[in-house]
């Protein structure tokens, strides 16, 4: 009976997606749309939360009364040569603990919201982007590999950055949205080398393989591996020194502080260095320098916590001490203490975050003031006040330097690329068929010549230009020409449709749409 359930388990991750993907597809066309479409919203994504659930709570019983499954295998995801992915999840104490814990929390979380929500302009979108991200935990959870664990990881950083920006017309939350985004994609950068180097000397990216084939690794070689690893675990669990993106991320609305940076996603870099407790083991110098981190984490929550005046960045850098306790233990080596902590700050925080409107209301007086002893030390007082400038450095280092590189490459592409090949070095940038068509028209009209559809620039833009005016003619006298009204006519109601097709995926949601459909296509 296990077996035959367990068999069923790739509808876990894979129904809170489908639920996202409909949604989606009803707000597009328009029937789930306004304050009439939320019940429709609401209970698709609770369905198919609710359903995974049950599922789980099935396979959870089920072991209860056996054993786990432990690894299961779908076939094989991909390969090349010796180096193949498994469709794999592993189904062990800590993966069914750990899945079912956030399929509980993200059903509370989504249910909590349809009031919380309610007329809200965004409400589809919301639940859309909440349904995606209940999907990427379950799959970060329950994956057999690194490989499944990193697509689950980009949809979560995916879902994260959409959902702080969540009020896209405020600069703040924009600009909190991209400090977020790109502080991630260092984790992820490490997170890709430690997969690479795991290919290489590891010959796979199974968790087995890591248990199994560490002790053949020499310390250096296990300690390049599982570095990048720990990058990517810092960065997604927010520790010191990538601290102040978490705290910026709270613009997003309260059920998705809770689900995303007090109780699921911020745990993710520590359920990762639990993932690769043999492969640590193998290295004690970087479990020192965790235990390190863990600590200064720690210390830098707790004084930075202790001078907010609202609740939720209360509860935020709280979190921030915990994680870094959590890193500290897996520093020392109690990885079972880590995940005993792990599951239940994750209870305990949620239940604090959605708690936290309803407790605002409820207060009558001031905060609570600072202690004596922080308030007396000036300097003291003012470094914690200022989250030790670390957010400065953070910007200075990453943010900036990232953003001053696309305009960098925004400059070339206008003033090189475009000139390459042909097209007036302008800074007005031509986002659509339409434009080109108009500009086309303009300069053919400024020239005196009919026939000529544009002027190139350069060795290659006259020659782009002589041979787009050539097939120009040949389209004109022979073919349209040939075909009567009756093909012109078509023509241009043909036109005119991917015309409005083009205008349509060029508005936001429609793009979203497609990296959702794009990332289905990747798994």
């Amino acid at each position: 009976m296990l077996e035959l359930v367990s068999a069923w388990f790739w509808l876990v991750p894979l129904l809170p997606l489908l639920a996202a993907l409909l949604i989606a597809l009803g707000y597009l066309s328009g029937f789930n749309r306004g304050e009439t479409g939320e019940r429709l919203t609401a209970r698709i994504a609770l369905g198919a939360t609710g359903l995974s659930l049950l599922l789980l709570l099935a396979i959870d019983l089920l072991a209860l009364l056996g054993s786990a499954p432990g690894q299961i295998e779908y076939g094989t995801w991909f390969g090349s040569g010796k180096f193949q992915v498994a469709w794999s999840f592993s189904l062990d104490g800590l993966g069914l603990v750990m899945t079912t814990l956030v399929a509980v929390i993200a059903l509370l979380t989504l249910r909590f919201s349809v009031n919380y929500m309610h007329r809200e302009a965004g409400f589809q979108r919301f639940f859309m982007v909440l349904s995606l991200f209940s999907a990427a935990m379950l799959l970060i959870m329950s994956a057999g590999n690194a490989v499944l664990v990193f697509v689950g990881w980009e949809l979560a950083g995916v879902s994260s950055y959409l959902l702080i920006g969540y009020a896209y017309e405020r600069h703040t939350a924009t600009a909190n949205a991209n400090r977020a985004f790109i502080t991630n994609r260092i984790g992820d950068a490490g997170f890709i080398l430690g997969l690479f180097l795991a290919f290489l000397w590891l010959g796979g990216v199974e968790w087995s393989v890591f248990g199994d084939n560490s002790a053949q690794l020499s310390s250096f070689s296990a300690g390049l591996v599982v570095t990048g690893f720990i990058i990517a675990a810092m960065a997604k669990s927010a520790v010191v020194p990538f601290s102040p993106w978490i705290a910026r991320a709270l613009e997003g609305p309260t059920p998705s502080s809770a689900i995303f940076y007090g109780s699921l996603m911020v745990h993710a870099g520590v359920y990762l260095l639990i993932r690769l407790q043999a492969l640590l083991e193998q290295v004690p110098v970087l479990m020192l320098l965790l235990a390190l981190i863990g600590a200064l984490t720690a210390l830098y929550g707790f004084l930075a916590g202790l001078v907010q005046i609202d609740v939720k960045s209360s509860l935020m850098f709280s979190t921030t001490a915990q994680v870094g306790l959590m890193f500290l233990a897996c520093g020392l080596g109690w990885f079972e203490l880590a995940a005993v902590h792990l599951v239940v700050h994750a209870i305990w925080r949620a239940y604090q975050f959605l708690s936290s409107p309803s407790l605002m209301h409820m207060m009558a007086g001031q905060s609570k003031p600072v202690p004596k002893w922080l308030a007396g030390r000036q300097r003291f007082y003012t470094a914690a006040l200022q989250r030790f400038w670390l957010e400065h450095m953070g910007d200075w280092l990453c943010v900036k330097p990232t953003q001053s590189l696309a305009k960098d490459i925004h400059s070339f592409d206008e003033r090189v690329v475009n000139r390459v090949i042909g097209l007036p070095g302008s800074s007005e940038a031509i986002s659509s068929l339409a434009q080109w068509d108009a500009r086309g028209r303009k300069l053919s009209h400024v020239e005196g010549d009919s026939g000529n559809i544009g002027h190139g620039r350069g060795v290659f833009g006259r020659l782009m230009a002589w041979i787009a005016s050539l097939m120009y003619w040949f389209e004109e006298h022979l073919v349209l020409k040939s075909g009567g009204e009756g093909l012109l006519a078509a023509l241009t109601l043909v036109g005119r449709y991917l015309l409005r097709i083009e205008q349509l995926l060029s508005q936001p949601r429609y793009l979203l749409l497609l990296i959702m459909a794009t990332f289905v296509v990747i798994i």
